[in-house]
């Protein structure tokens, strides 16, 4: 479009009213989800920016953005990066990213350096557990918190839980009762959360928890690989996996293939680029980090203007992507024996 999008636009696109699209930028929680995702979309897709936030660009001080998010290669962050990025240069802003490896030291570091350079508000995807250091800079540098929340600050997120509990479940609903999480890394809190969905899922369906099954892993791609291994080296191997997070599975589907182990179940928690090009294609629980990072510069932007709006954790909905992978049912009792006594 040669001219900006307007909410009338919005709208249109939406199908919805013009007072349903004020309500989602407002963040008022009780419109329908399924319209909320119609709206959210819309203005990603028009790259609409509401008349107020852009008034409020030109009364600030500064005209720099930080991200800082556990890996600037990671495929989730690098999707949710480009959003952020494409939306500021409409507006005129430029982006400074930083990464915090995981690292509740360097995420700290990152910070308080781009405090110093006075950018005008910071996307963040924390690490630490005490980020009550950023007060002092809370009026003049607000914080908005991607992938995972912080008490009293804007978050945008998915319902890792219920997302998880459904993957699991389809993974059980194929007959598999030997089922692997691998991506688990205590450090996250993304990362309980899975893992305490596919704790309940097995426990609900009479699935004895073993801890073999979840190994811990540490930030490296190469973690993943080694903890592949670890499992399907058990006498009792898993038959499925659950795969935490785009970047770990990525690493795992390659063993996979390496290993000639083709034949196991396999939801990953994130889409990712070859995921469909493999054989089996990859089902994945899609989080849509575009649209993550897209939504939370709006918000970022929104407290350009106003400082003191109420803190909003906005929930973006996720959706399965069904291939190939998931649909692998868990071999038949006569099948495994068959395979022992050969």
């Amino acid at each position: 479009m040669n001219e900006r999008a307007g909410i009338k636009d919005v709208a249109a696109m939406a199908n919805v009213s013009i007072k349903t699209v004020s309500r989602v930028i407002n963040g008022v929680s009780t419109v329908e989800p399924a319209m909320r995702r119609r709206v959210e979309e819309a203005i990603v897709a028009l790259n609409y920016v509401p008349n107020t936030m852009a008034r409020s660009l030109k009364t600030g001080a500064g005209n720099t953005v930080g991200v800082v998010v556990d890996s600037i290669d990671d495929v989730f962050f690098s999707s949710l990066v480009s959003a952020i990025e494409d939306r500021a240069i409409t507006l005129g802003l430029s982006v400074i990213i930083g990464s915090t490896g995981f690292d509740a030291g360097r995420e700290h570091a990152q910070l308080l350096n781009l405090a110093s350079q006075h950018v005008r508000g910071v996307i963040l995807a924390p690490v630490g557990n005490d980020h009550t250091f950023l007060e002092p800079y809370r009026s003049i540098m607000p914080v908005v918190t991607v992938d995972r929340s912080v008490p009293g600050l804007d978050s945008v997120t998915v319902d890792d839980y219920a997302a998880a509990r459904d993957g699991v479940a389809r993974l059980v609903a194929r007959g598999h009762r030997r089922i692997a999480l691998i991506g688990y890394d205590p450090r996250i809190q993304t990362a309980d959360r899975r893992r305490a969905a596919y704790e309940d899922v097995l426990t609900e369906n009479g699935i004895a928890l073993d801890p073999r099954f979840v190994p811990e892993v540490s930030f490296e791609s190469a973690a993943a690989t080694a903890a592949l291994k670890d499992v399907l080296s058990l006498a009792d191997p898993p038959t499925a996996l659950f795969l935490a997070n785009a970047r770990h599975a990525t690493s795992v589907i390659s063993a996979m293939h390496h290993l000639g182990r083709t034949d196991l179940a396999v939801i990953s928690f994130g889409d990712f680029a070859l995921a469909d090009a493999v054989n089996p294609a990859v089902s994945c629980i899609d989080q849509d980090p575009y649209l993550i990072g897209a939504l939370a510069f709006e918000r970022l932007v929104e407290r350009f203007g106003d400082t003191s709006l109420e803190a909003v954790d906005r929930t973006v909905e996720t959706g399965f992507v069904s291939r190939a992978s998931h649909l692998i049912s868990a071999p038949k009792l006569t099948d495994v024996l068959t395979s022992e006594r050969r």
